[in-house]
């Protein structure tokens, strides 16, 4: 056995440590030389970038996405101008949406509550080219730009429960109703900044949940610690923000899981005009 040794480490063992050697510089390079770009062939659903007008209470947010699904890839692109006064903020919910077949990967996402069952979602994702679909080790490498999806729950709810028939959450957050208002302007002037100059997603530093931590401790500072595997592996987000007290109840987390499922309630209600209140009814 041993005078097959120099044969192996000559023949085998050092080419192939060479050969991943120059994969992973050219793939650095390649990496380090690309620019994030917001004139690309985008998909049909997110070619229309959302920006906000702010003008001290009011915010006017222009493109609020709102598509009406026949499936997952079949349908009709609407969008709609809305004004909020973000003292009329009462709630935020944190919305979680396991992926099936992958343990510990999940969306995550906020919507915004106003006064008079008036709801905003802020959704934080990849900004897919027409044939992209998402792969978590590609976007570690700058493949993907980021966007903030501002759109009507009818939408990005309903398109995830009803349509991809995953698993959702709509946990209440707790905080203060002037936490929710930095909160909410935070993302928005985000947002914003995207639009003007574009960023690369990455599946371990920039994505939906490492967003969102930046954003809340941003209003209130050290509140989630940053590098977690929760954060990492957002399906098991929510139990941190209980165990961080950041979740609005008094249950137990097994018993909250149970009570903030919502997709029974969003097949029932499907096309409720009170779509987002009849969701999180008792």
């Amino acid at each position: 056995m041993k005078k097959f040794l120099p044969f192996f480490k000559s023949y085998i063992i050092k080419p192939a440590f060479i050969f991943i050697g120059i994969i992973s510089v050219t793939f650095g390079v390649v990496t380090l030389i690309t620019k994030p770009s917001n004139t690309r062939e985008w998909n049909d659903d997110q070619v229309t970038l959302p920006f906000t007008e702010i003008n001290d209470n009011l915010v006017t947010i222009h493109n609020v996405r709102d598509f009406i699904y026949a499936s997952t890839t079949s349908y009709i692109p609407n969008y709609y101008n809305k004004t909020f006064d973000i003292n009329t903020l009462t709630k935020v919910w944190y919305i979680v949406e396991p992926f099936p077949g992958i343990p510990g990967s999940a969306h995550t996402f906020l919507s915004f509550e106003f006064s008079n069952n008036q709801f905003l979602a802020i959704s934080i994702e990849i900004r897919k080219e027409k044939g992209e679909s998402f792969n978590p080790v590609k976007g570690i490498f700058n493949q993907y730009e980021i966007t903030y999806v501002i759109a009507d729950e009818q939408d990005v709810i309903k398109l995830r429960t009803n349509y991809r028939k995953d698993l959702v959450y709509v946990y209440p957050a707790k905080g203060t109703p002037e936490g929710f208002k930095k909160l909410l302007l935070s993302m928005l002037k985000r947002a914003n900044n995207l639009k003007e100059e574009p960023e690369f997603y990455n599946t371990i530093t920039n994505n939906c949940t490492t967003n969102i931590v930046q954003h809340i401790n941003e209003v209130s500072p050290k509140s989630i610690p940053f590098f977690t595997l929760q954060a990492i592996f957002p399906e098991y987000s929510a139990r941190l923000a209980y165990t961080l007290g950041l979740l609005d109840t008094n249950l137990s987390f097994e018993e909250t899981e149970k009570r903030y499922l919502i997709n029974e309630k969003a097949l029932k209600y499907s096309e409720s005009p009170d779509f987002s209140a009849k969701i999180r009814e008792e």
